[in-house]
């Protein structure tokens, strides 16, 4: 195996705190992500371990291991989902970089920049094609029916966002509908097979789906807002791509909304013109008008209701950790 293969992920120090309680689980769960990544055809071999980013936070990983110590313990199938839901988020990292020309992530040059779109499209069809073989070999097909469902809401948020693309009408519901889709499912998902396969009730188990969608729709927010502030350095990875795809986020929406018409009008011909300077003209903007503190508020929202979703669990170092995951999610730089 290559030498990149045995790079470490890299998690910030405040997550590595909150995973404390799933440490020894989620050096498991990365050995098996090694093996993972890993082929005995070279070529295939350097572009799985340059796809695979050198290592990412492992938050998707974490959730499904916190989920389930906090409804009754971690159980041998969570390994395999753990691993199933990085794979998953990996694969659409890689085809989200295409979709938006992207060249930049976690520092490291993008699969398309560094070899080429047709490279790109079928690693990720290479993981997802793993995902399959991993969850066919668990004993019963819940995990292979919510899997599949999540991926059939991911695509129609992928979809409904190309759809929305230069529409700077969109209002605020129907750009939650796409965040919903394409980011907040897979967190959901992830909490359901925690919980689902630590025994719980599924009351139990619908209560932390929900902790994962709302705790998704605040890490978009928080993304879409890093996009049009963030400093590519600290943060890794190519920024102002919403802009240049023409997608409405949530920062934008409410900056068009608070204007007035004749600079409205002025904005969104700006906008549409196709040049890539467009965080520097709304830097401006954003910095007179109140956009980026109501995003963060949205955002605060919705890690509250995400927290809410947790009085159903007694209280425990793993139930403490997804509380301090909604802190972490509005917080972060990268």
């Amino acid at each position: 195996m290559s030498t990149t293969g045995q790079r470490r992920a890299t998690v910030p120090d405040k997550l590595r705190v909150l995973y404390e309680p799933v440490a020894r689980e989620l050096e498991a769960v990365e050995r098996l992500l090694q093996r993972e990544f890993s082929n005995e055809d070279s070529f295939v071999d350097r572009l799985a371990q340059h796809g695979f980013r050198l290592g990412g936070k492992r938050l998707r990983p974490a959730l499904v291991l916190l989920s389930a110590g906090a409804c009754g313990g971690v159980r041998p199938e969570h390994f395999s989902l753990a691993v199933t839901t990085e794979l998953i988020h990996t694969a659409t990292l890689i085809h989200d970089d295409v979709l938006d020309e992207a060249t930049m992530r976690r520092h490291l040059d993008t699969v398309n920049a560094r070899w080429d779109n047709e490279a790109s499209i079928l690693l990720g069809d290479y993981f997802l094609a793993r995902v399959m073989c991993l969850v066919s070999s668990l004993d019963d097909n819940f995990a292979c029916r919510t899997i599949g469902e999540t991926a059939r809401e991911m695509c129609e948020g992928e979809l409904r966002q190309i759809e929305s693309r230069g529409d700077y009408d969109l209002g605020e519901d129907d750009y939650f509908r796409i965040i919903a889709g394409k980011t907040a499912m897979l967190m959901a998902c992830c909490c359901r097979l925690g919980a689902h396969y630590a025994g719980a009730e599924p009351a139990l188990g619908d209560a932390l789906a929900r902790y994962g969608r709302n705790l998704g729709v605040a890490f978009q927010i928080a993304d879409d807002v890093l996009d049009l502030t963030g400093d590519e350095r600290a943060v890794g990875k190519s920024l102002g791509t919403d802009l240049l795809k023409q997608k409405a986020t949530l920062p934008l929406i409410r900056l068009l909304a608070t204007v007035e018409r004749k600079d409205r009008e002025r904005l969104t011909s700006a906008l549409s013109n196709g040049q890539n300077h467009h965080r520097d003209l709304l830097r401006p903007w954003l910095q007179r008008g109140d956009a980026i503190s109501y995003a963060q508020n949205r955002a605060r929202s919705f890690t509250a209701q995400a927290s809410a979703e947790l009085d159903l669990l007694p209280d425990s170092p793993f139930k403490r950790s997804l509380v301090g995951l909604t802190d972490f999610v509005i917080e972060r730089r990268q």
